[in-house]
């Protein structure tokens, strides 16, 4: 298998592991040119290639959000029409990185408080982080995000209201 065939890297095993997405991630952070490739195994027919290349593009876009720049239209139209959690839950953190207009903030708000609707738990949290994100830099929506977190505390999982106060004390608020 060539370096450069970073979704083979991705393929096998059980879908209860990232394989090989922090190799993917890492290789990926050295060479950039293969970002395109990687953003490409979102769509890909197999389900362990997307929901591991949705994880390598989570961890490389913490410290490299510059390289979804061009994929805004894209990953928002992922974000509306992902089914699956695991894919979910990494857009969740992924979308509110890319450089979006405040149409797009809107529209993204919007998709990720309809993610605090889905059935798993994993996906609403990462939602409310993907709000907070959104917020952080944003104060037309900081204060319907504060109250939404707010909420979570009184009304979420464990797991929901753990993230939710965490991240009010991050938004300075109490």
């Amino acid at each position: 298998m060539q370096r450069n065939d970073i979704l083979a890297l991705l393929r096998g095993g059980d879908r209860r592991t990232i394989g090989r997405a922090d190799e993917v991630a890492e290789i990926v952070s050295r060479e950039r040119r293969l970002f395109p490739k990687l953003i490409s195994g979102l769509w890909s027919r197999e389900r362990l290639v997307r929901m591991r290349a949705a994880d390598a593009t989570e961890k490389l876009t913490r410290k490299h959000p510059e390289l979804l720049g061009k994929y805004t239209k894209e990953l928002m139209g992922l974000m509306n029409e992902a089914e699956e959690p695991e894919l979910r839950w990494h857009l969740a953190v992924i979308v509110p990185r890319l450089p979006l207009n405040v149409r797009e903030r809107k529209l993204v708000a919007a998709g990720l408080k309809r993610y605090l609707s889905d059935r798993s738990s994993m996906v609403k949290t990462f939602a409310l982080q993907g709000l907070r994100d959104l917020a952080r830099d944003d104060q037309q929506i900081r204060a319907q995000v504060i109250e939404v977190l707010q909420g979570s505390v009184k009304t979420g999982t464990p797991a929901m209201k753990a993230r939710s106060r965490k991240l009010l004390l991050e938004l300075d608020h109490t």
